[in-house]
């Protein structure tokens, strides 16, 4: 019997490497790694040994045989990656030799951040014998998004923090909690007391909506803070009192919004969610949450796992209208085509789509109304409007990262202009002992695992500059 890759994959990719006979994919040596939305076991190549289980952080492989009925629609979706009868072959990377320094002097490496590219480089990091990690964090509480953006009914998922809790424990460890770097402390600074500074400070604003009355719409990501209890959102309040809230973007992001939305109070209590947004939700007098996409289905921003979670716990309808476009070639398109197009009494969430908010105004959202160039499969405006009425309005339109104090920043990439995690000047030279990794380096792509391929990455090219003298001495060791 096959094991099967679940919902709370988090493409940290130690399957891969557990598993003896090469049947998880795709490999982060494989071009749509860091694309891929999960990873899938191949049935037919499974050898039911269960190393990938032991190897998996977040406990998202199970047996076939012990899935429960909300976990079935996996067997289906890990088989259809292998539908085509292919078998993948992996051009495995030459093994990639234990990181070595050639001076006798304890390399010194300040992180600041401590998000998953953050421990994951750390980790790395303290393959060195002798090395020191120097991990700075502005909040009092340590791992970033892992904590604080995963919502509070995906365990599973959250349990990737006992990864960075065993990492943290490593002798060479060294976690300041409550430390804002050009506030309390400056890059100079840390730079005189450690070889390198590498930045994983990830996308921490969201990107807003540019239109009339958008200025004070909230986005998704801070009302996911907020009932995480983030230090920064705790204290904020929203509009729960209308029936309908309306979600602006499709990604996952806005699909854990709807989700939380529309559970039961009683079956979050149990979770890690906050006691103030608990409170909240048990007054609230939502019934219906619609999230609205600028283009048509087979754009869809979320995934298929996030899809079939949400179906597993709302009723999830789409009206056969905005189904413009969508073709039987994937299962995520057949999933989508197979919803349900009336809901069922109750709290239900609504998929729209051709959607692009035009205004937001006191009463709801108006909507310009789109159609899909048959020629191109653009979307172009009808100019036609529709208005949805609602009290709470979020957008979930996506991450932007923020300028670094003495970091170069390309605000239209929003990111630090890097070479493979060495940061570049306006000249693309490097900056002696600046680094960069995770979506401060690549932009808000992939998930909670992509950062470990992307934190290896920028290690080795740090351990390099050291090994070759490009890095200064710090001033405790001169």
């Amino acid at each position: 019997m096959p094991h099967v890759v679940t919902q709370s994959c988090c493409n940290d990719a130690s399957c891969v490497h557990a598993c003896p006979v090469n049947c998880i994919h795709p490999t982060p040596d494989e071009p749509d790694f860091g694309t891929a939305e999960m990873l899938y076991i191949d049935p037919a190549a499974c050898v039911d040994c269960g190393a990938c289980v032991n190897a998996c952080p977040v406990g998202a492989i199970k047996p076939a045989g012990a899935l429960g009925d909300a976990q079935l629609p996996f067997l289906e979706i890990n088989a259809d990656f292998y539908k085509d009868g292919r078998r993948r072959r992996t051009i495995l990377a030459p093994h990639e030799k234990p990181l070595q320094v050639a001076s006798r002097e304890s390399l010194r490496v300040a992180i600041v951040g401590s998000g998953p590219s953050a421990m994951y480089a750390a980790d790395e990091l303290l393959t060195i014998p002798g090395a020191r990690v120097d991990v700075y964090e502005r909040l009092t509480t340590p791992y970033g998004l892992a904590r604080t953006g995963v919502a509070p009914d995906h365990a599973e998922t959250r349990r990737v923090t006992d990864v960075f809790d065993r990492i943290s424990r490593q002798d060479g460890f060294h976690l300041h909690l409550g430390v804002e770097i050009g506030k309390d402390v400056t890059h100079a600074d840390l730079l005189r007391d450690h070889h390198a500074v590498l930045y994983a400070t990830g996308a921490s604003s969201d990107r807003r909506l540019d239109v009339p009355g958008a200025s004070g719409t909230a986005t998704a990501t801070e009302f996911v803070a907020w009932y995480n209890g983030h230090p920064d959102h705790a204290h904020h309040e929203y509009d729960l009192s209308h029936p309908r809230a309306v979600i602006i973007g499709n990604g996952n992001v806005a699909l854990d919004v709807a989700r939380i939305l529309t559970s039961p109070p009683d079956s979050l209590a149990s979770t890690t969610i906050s006691r103030t947004a608990l409170e909240a939700l048990r007054t609230s007098a939502i019934e219906e949450v619609v999230v609205v996409g600028r283009r048509g289905p087979a754009h869809s921003a979320f995934t298929l796992a996030e899809l079939v979670g949400l179906t597993a716990a709302a009723d999830v309808v789409v009206p056969p209208a905005d189904l413009v476009g969508l073709d039987e070639s994937s299962l995520k398109h057949r999933t989508i085509r197979a919803l349900p197009s009336e809901p069922t009494a109750g709290r239900r969430v609504i998929l729209r789509y051709l959607l692009a908010p035009s205004e937001i105004t006191d009463t709801g959202v108006t909507f310009t109304r789109n159609a899909l160039d048959p020629e191109t499969g653009r979307t172009v405006p009808t100019g036609e409007t529709e208005h949805l009425k609602a009290g709470l309005i979020l957008s979930s339109i996506g991450y932007r990262a923020r300028p670094l104090p003495d970091l170069p920043f390309d605000a239209d990439r929003a990111v630090v202009p890097n070479d493979r995690g060495r940061v570049l000047d306006a000249t693309g030279e490097p900056v002696p002992g600046a680094y960069v990794t995770g979506w401060i380096k690549r932009g808000p792509t992939g998930f909670i695992g992509t950062n470990k391929t992307c934190a290896r990455e920028t290690v080795r090219e740090l351990v390099a500059d050291y090994n070759t003298g490009r890095l200064k001495l710090p001033a405790l060791a001169r």
